[in-house]
C-alpha cells in the first residue's frame, strides 16, 4: 500500500476537505511553500489557486504519483500539527512536537486496536477527514498496514 492508495480509498470528497485545509503559513515555516507550489505547476500559490488545482491532483493521484503524493502529504499533515500532537500523546508514543526522533521504534506503541481508539477519541474534536489520513499515514508508516483503516460506525 502507498499513500496513492490511503488517499484514493478516503475518496474524492475527503481528499478535497484535505487540501483546503492546508495552511499556507505552515507550508512557508515548514519551508515547503515553493516545493509544493512547483509540484502543482502553478505560478501562484494561494487559497483560490489550491482549489482550483483539486481535479488536477485528485488526477495525479489516481495515476498513484507516488512522489506527488508524498509531497501533498506533508503539506496537509504538517497543517493539523495540533491534531498529530494530540493523537501521538493519547497513544503514548514519544515525539518532538509531532516528530519523531531518528531511528526511533514507534511500532512498539501501536498496540491491537489503536486506530479505533484514537478515531473514537478525536474524530469530533479534530477535522474528520484530516485524523482519518493521519491514523492511516501513521499505520502505514510505521506499522506498514497494508489495508486502509475506516472507523468502526
Amino acid at each position: 500500500m502507498q499513500l496513492c492508495d490511503i488517499l484514493l480509498r478516503l475518496g474524492e470528497e475527503n481528499f478535497q476537505q484535505l487540501v483546503r485545509s492546508i495552511s499556507l503559513g505552515r507550508l512557508k515555516t515548514f519551508q515547503l511553500f515553493d516545493r509544493v507550489k512547483t509540484r502543482l505547476y502553478l505560478t501562484k500559490l494561494n487559497s483560490e489557486t489550491l482549489r482550483k488545482a483539486e481535479p488536477r491532483m485528485w488526477t495525479r493521484i489516481g495515476e498513484h504519483d507516488d512522489d506527488f503524493a508524498t509531497d501533498i502529504s506533508q503539506a496537509i499533515l504538517i497543517s493539523h500539527m495540533d491534531m498529530i500532537r494530540a493523537v501521538l500523546d493519547h497513544l503514548g508514543i514519544p515525539h518532538e512536537d509531532g516528530f519523531f526522533a531518528k531511528d526511533a521504534d514507534i511500532s512498539k506503541y501501536l498496540t491491537g486496536g489503536w486506530q479505533q481508539k484514537a478515531w473514537e477519541q478525536f474524530h469530533t474534536v479534530y477535522s474528520a477527514p484530516a485524523l482519518l489520513f493521519y491514523i492511516n499515514h501513521l499505520a502505514w508508516e510505521i506499522a506498514k498496514a497494508e489495508d486502509v483503516f475506516q472507523p468502526a460506525a
